[in-house]
């Protein structure tokens, strides 16, 4: 079968919603305290070129499953959170941002070298992935939105309320795409956002793990990357490889980063060496025939980042 193309958000430039209810989209258009008092963040890209900082309280944490923010972060969701645009700073590389126009009302911030989201700042409001903070993250989560367009392979465990689309009261209108099919029949087909780059694979795939360490966070702009493994010969690429970027710096990454240049959306790469090509959970269009069996790098996880799912959970890369 084939997924359908369901947007979420991202930004409204003005809306008239009242106070915040446990969701993202009242808190984008409701002032109210912003700072409970003083918690210096940084937040940054993953090459560092764009960077910033905020100094008070986070007033939203929300994790949205809409397909856009699947395939732009490659990940099960997307993870924001809002802070007083008063308290939040620009150190570097404003100037450089590209911003890719998702749907009519929004948008999405991101650098061109290396792929990552970045900070948005309105009128009242500073709007930023929580994968791209370094520091900790206090506020518990508020919700989860767009539920009913989750990944197959995904599952929430925790407490936090459920949305199915909008949180309720809030007047934003979701983008319907159609749903994109892979290029051989029964093959299963991965994109990006923008719909350029487009490949499959010969399925079931061969593993499926949640990894945490800091690099995959900054690259996906999300609490945790879910990484696809297919073997070498049963993947395909089919259209828009021209537009791939690719980002590796040897000193610091230990994945190479390869992004959409026109939607940022994570991309397959291959390792040298390697029989395996490593997919984006979070672009592929259907079920990939397996489910998460893994956290790695759990040692280097966010500190806010809580696993609730009962999957075996590793330091490192190795699963036994």
């Amino acid at each position: 079968g084939s997924s359908s193309i369901v947007y979420g958000f991202w930004i409204y430039d003005r809306c008239d919603a009242g106070p915040p209810l446990g969701g993202p989209a009242f808190l984008l258009c409701s002032p109210w305290a912003f700072s409970l008092g003083p918690a210096m963040n940084h937040g940054s890209c993953l090459c560092g070129d764009i960077a910033w900082t905020v100094d008070g309280e986070f007033t939203m944490l929300v994790n949205c499953h809409c397909s856009i923010c699947r395939k732009v972060h490659g990940s099960g969701y997307g993870a924001f959170v809002a802070s007083s645009a008063e308290g939040f700073r620009w150190v570097s590389g404003v100037e450089s941002i590209h911003t890719y126009q998702s749907s009519e009302n929004g948008q999405r911030p991101f650098c061109p070298r290396c792929g990552s989201g970045v900070a948005v700042v309105m009128e009242k409001l500073a709007y930023m992935p929580a994968g791209n903070l370094s520091g900790d993250i206090t506020r518990s989560l508020d919700s989860h939105i767009f539920v009913a367009h989750k990944a197959c392979w995904f599952d929430v465990f925790d407490d936090a309320p459920q949305f199915d689309e909008f949180p309720p009261n809030y007047p934003g209108i979701p983008v319907d795409s159609e749903a994109r099919s892979p290029a051989t029949e029964d093959a299963v087909g991965g994109s990006c956002s923008c719909g350029t780059v487009q490949y499959e694979f010969d399925g079931p795939a061969d593993r499926m793990v949640h990894c945490h360490c800091e690099d995959c966070r900054k690259s996906r702009s999300a609490p945790f990357s879910t990484n696809v493994f297919v073997s070498r010969d049963r993947f395909r690429w089919i259209a828009g490889t021209e537009n791939a970027v690719h980002f590796e710096d040897s000193t610091s990454i230990h994945l190479p980063v390869s992004f959409c240049c026109v939607c940022s959306s994570p991309l397959p790469v291959h390792l040298d060496g390697s029989s395996y090509v490593i997919l984006p959970a979070g672009a592929i269009d259907q079920d990939p025939g397996i489910r998460p069996q893994a956290h790695i790098r759990v040692a280097s996880k966010a500190s806010w980042d809580e696993i609730t799912d009962d999957l075996p959970q590793f330091d490192g890369d190795q699963i036994d």
